[in-house]
Order: structure tokens, then C-alpha cells, then sequence
């Protein structure tokens, strides 16, 4: 199936370019394909240049031709679609350029989809007839519309102002779509024209980025102006990342409200950012000023006394201060309980050591009270 589908294309574009050889009297300056699409119009930026300038007479009216699927048409005359002469205007097309300075733009309007075909331009002015055989424009017009194109610099950060463009393609200027879209209600349409005569209409919104603009989509839509007043519409959409520092750090403890001493808490601390946070840093406020304490997400550890603590969040762009967090102790730590955190081991011999003593106690009074 391959190789017929090519052989296909082989053998169209051999018989489209059949006249083209080294002697062609006419070239043309033109994009190689256009894409139009149906109920619109398209204009062809076009130039030409005789191979010898001093045969083609421009102080006579110069006159231009358009020839469907083969620059050779003396067996196919009905393939000369159009002629600025008036002699034939079988599609609905005008050479707006000045012949005379060489200019051949070209507005065709009104395409429907069977004018998807292969072009050749014709330039007539006695005795100068020539035909640009190897300078085929092959234009195809299709029903849907393309989808406008949205541009977002790279690397996205907060506090940085970026601007963010929605474009689309505009086969005829004199109808160019439509732009809107989300970023601003009253958005101003801008119509300029490409380096290879081609237009591009477009919109810009410059906005300074913050963390809230992470996830944030941006649909923008082109509606093309069709006939009878009708429009075709399709849209595009993309999703910002932004990159920001630590933002709603915050402390937590646990277990919460006062907090017997001898007992664990757990001090954790959490944050949102992007990158994510790359270090938590815990500190313990002194009256000589902060004190790293520890580092991780969750600090642990066992309670003696009171103190005000709080953790610093980090990644590459910043860091952000949480509030800080009041551990708050119940009682003062006895030296019993001194010993039993310390010392835990010996503690439990002595505690069973004690239990036994009271014990016998507590059976010879029982005996004494009996007799």
C-alpha cells in the first residue's frame, strides 16, 4: 500500500512539474504550500522574475494567470482558472500586486474544499508569455480551523514578569480571526506579517508571576470569520508551572496542651513549595537568641522543661519562618522521674526492690493486728 501511495505521489508531481526545465522563462517567489481554510478567503504573497528581464515589456499592462494542477494547459484549457485580463474568472480570485513592479499577490475567496489543488502562476505581456513550471504552490483547504498556538517562556519563577502570547494562523488578513481568552477580558488583536509574506494575528498579556499561578490554565480560543456571517472556532489550552519558595509554613505539636515532663512529643513541621522543600530546621529560642536544635521534617524528643521552638523551611528559591509553637510542661521533673529517665533499667530493680520491702511490711502488721 506504501509504495503504490507513493508511486501516486511520484507520478502527480512528475506531471505537475512536466514543463519545468533549465530554458523556464518565469520564476515566482511563494510559500510551496498554503493551507486555507472552507468559507474563507486566502492571500498568496507572491513575486515574480522573468529569466530575461529586458523581454518583459512593463510598459504594457501586464496581465496574470492562474492555472490549476498543470503548468501545461494547451490540452486542458479549462485548467486556466483565472486571468486579470476578465477574459477568465472560473474561481472567485483578484491579483491585488502591481504587475508592473513584479508583484503577483493573489486573494483567493470564497475556497471551498475542492480547491485543494496545485497552482501555477502566468505572467502575459506581449510578446513576454511565460509560465512559472517549476514553481508549483500547492494549496489546500480544509473545513476545520487550526488550533491557536499558545507561548510561555521556560522556567517559570515567582516575582518575575513574563509574557505570554496567543497566536494564530491568518491565511487572509483581510478576515482574521478572533483571539480571546482567560488571562483578560478586553484582549487587543494584532495582525503582523511574517518574513515569507504570511500572516499571523496575535495576543499578549504580561503578568507577574506568584505561587497561585501554579496550575493555573490558560485556554485561549481563534474564531475565523466565515461566509454568512458564521465563524468557525477551536481552541487551545496550557497549564503554568511556577516555581516559588516555601509558602504556609507552619508547626505543629503532638500529643497537644500541656505536656508532662519525662513524656515524647512530636514537633512537626510542614510547608508547600516547588521545588519541594529541600531541609527543615528546627531551633529552640535562649535568652542568648535561636539555638539549632535539630533537622528533619519531625523532631522528637523528651521533655524536661518548657521552651519556644519553631522551623525554618528551605528549597532552592528561599526559605520561610514558621510561627512559633509553645511546649508547655504540666509539673516540675522530681528526681525520682529524673532517674527513671536516665537510668531506666536500674530504676525498675529498685522500684521492685522497694514493692518487696513494703510488701513484708505490710504482712507483719497484718500478723501483729491478728494476735
Amino acid at each position: 500500500m506504501e509504495t503504490v501511495s507513493m508511486l501516486v505521489i511520484v507520478l502527480f508531481v512528475s506531471g505537475a512539474l512536466a514543463g519545468c526545465t533549465d530554458e523556464t522563462a518565469l520564476s515566482i517567489t511563494a510559500p510551496k504550500k498554503l493551507e486555507a481554510l472552507s468559507g474563507s478567503c486566502l492571500q498568496i504573497p507572491c513575486s515574480f522574475r522573468p529569466k530575461e528581464e529586458q523581454k518583459f515589456n512593463n510598459t504594457k499592462k501586464p496581465f496574470g494567470v492562474w492555472i490549476k494542477t498543470q503548468s501545461q494547459f494547451g490540452n486542458n484549457p479549462n485548467n486556466v482558472i483565472f486571468n486579470s485580463s476578465g477574459a477568465v474568472s472560473i474561481y472567485p480570485m483578484s491579483i491585488t500586486g502591481n504587475l508592473s513592479q513584479k508583484d503577483c499577490t493573489t486573494l483567493f475567496s470564497n475556497l471551498t474544499t475542492t480547491y485543494t489543488n496545485t497552482y501555477f502562476f502566468r505572467v502575459e505581456s506581449e510578446p513576454f508569455k511565460a509560465t512559472a513550471a517549476c514553481d508549483p504552490l500547492q494549496i489546500t483547504v480544509r473545513d476545520s480551523p487550526w488550533r491557536p498556538n499558545i507561548t510561555i517562556p521556560g522556567d517559570l519563577k515567582e516575582k518575575e514578569s513574563v509574557t505570554i502570547t496567543c497566536s494564530a494562523l491568518t491565511p487572509c488578513p483581510h478576515s482574521p480571526p478572533q483571539l480571546t481568552w482567560n488571562l483578560t477580558q478586553d484582549s487587543h488583536n494584532i495582525t503582523e506579517k511574517n518574513t515569507d509574506g504570511s500572516f499571523t494575528t496575535k495576543i499578549q498579556q504580561t503578568i507577574t508571576l506568584s505561587d497561585t499561578h501554579d496550575g493555573k490554565k490558560i485556554s485561549c480560543s481563534a474564531r475565523y470569520p466565515v461566509n454568512q456571517g458564521n465563524n468557525k472556532a477551536a481552541e487551545t489550552e496550557e497549564t503554568l508551572s511556577v516555581s516559588y519558595a516555601p509558602k504556609n509554613t507552619s508547626a505543629s505539636i503532638s500529643p497537644s496542651g500541656l505536656v508532662s515532663a519525662g513524656s515524647w512529643v512530636n514537633l512537626t513541621c510542614s510547608s508547600r513549595a516547588k521545588p519541594p522543600v529541600s531541609s527543615f530546621t528546627w531551633f529552640k529560642k535562649s535568652r542568648d537568641g535561636a539555638v539549632k536544635v535539630s533537622e528533619g521534617e519531625i523532631y522528637s524528643f523528651n521533655v524536661t522543661d518548657g521552651g519556644v521552638y519553631y522551623c525554618v523551611a528551605t528549597n532552592d528559591l528561599g526559605n520561610q519562618i514558621s510561627a512559633e509553637i509553645n511546649v508547655t510542661v504540666g509539673g516540675k521533673i522530681t528526681h525520682q522521674l529524673f532517674f527513671k529517665m536516665h537510668f531506666p533499667f536500674l530504676s525498675f530493680l529498685c522500684d521492685r526492690f522497694y514493692r518487696g520491702i513494703r510488701n513484708r511490711k505490710e504482712l507483719h502488721m497484718g500478723l501483729n493486728f491478728i494476735l
